[in-house]
């Protein structure tokens, strides 16, 4: 059974909890990762989660998400995640939001609560998506994603709204975003 790390609101670990329990009206905070994955030349793979998951199901979002094992690295879960769901390899995430938090509510009434740092990955590989997590994948320009996000056009996962608002302020050019340092990760991410 995959578990997650549980949060203190300091960031520091207090415990696991199975993954497939631990998503309902009151999701306790725990620690989760997002990530971005760009090709050399810019463009970005966005992903819709499959029709099946508990949390999000069919909903457009950024290229991977998911939750660090207990004692597992943050990174070390980023490269797990990118490989177990759209079959990359050889990759090196950056970090590049190490703060980001958030807490979400869907429609039936299930919460996502997270403390979830953001990284980048730049590979030319292309996504060979796993159809027990993804449903399909779509590439293109960063610019013309963020606009659609913040705009208000596009549909998107509540998440990946509010990270795509700190992303922006990166710059715009996501290759050159700067890496920020692990010390601002949570404690229980570090």
């Amino acid at each position: 059974m995959e578990q997650v790390v549980l949060l203190a609101e300091n960031g520091t670990a207090i415990g696991v909890e199975d993954k497939a329990v631990v998503h309902h009206a009151d999701t306790p905070l725990h620690l989760a990762f997002s990530s971005y994955v760009f090709d050399a030349s810019g463009g970005f793979w966005l992903t819709r989660r499959a029709l099946h998951k508990k949390t999000w199901p069919g909903i457009w979002t950024n290229t991977c998400c998911g939750h660090p094992l207990p004692a597992e690295d943050v990174t070390s879960a980023v490269v797990r995640r990118l490989s177990d769901e759209l079959g990359m390899s050889g990759l090196v995430p950056e970090l590049v939001l190490p703060r980001f938090r958030y807490r979400a509510v869907m429609p039936d009434g299930i919460v996502e609560n997270e403390m979830c740092p953001v990284f980048r990955v730049v590979t030319d590989a292309l996504p060979v998506p796993n159809p027990d997590e993804v449903d399909s994948t779509e590439r293109m320009p960063w610019a013309e994603f963020a606009s659609s996000v913040l705009d208000g056009s596009r549909d998107i996962s509540p998440w990946c709204r509010l990270q795509v608002a700190e992303l922006v302020e990166l710059g715009p050019d996501p290759l050159k975003w700067p890496v920020a340092s692990p010390e601002d990760l949570p404690p229980a991410a570090r």
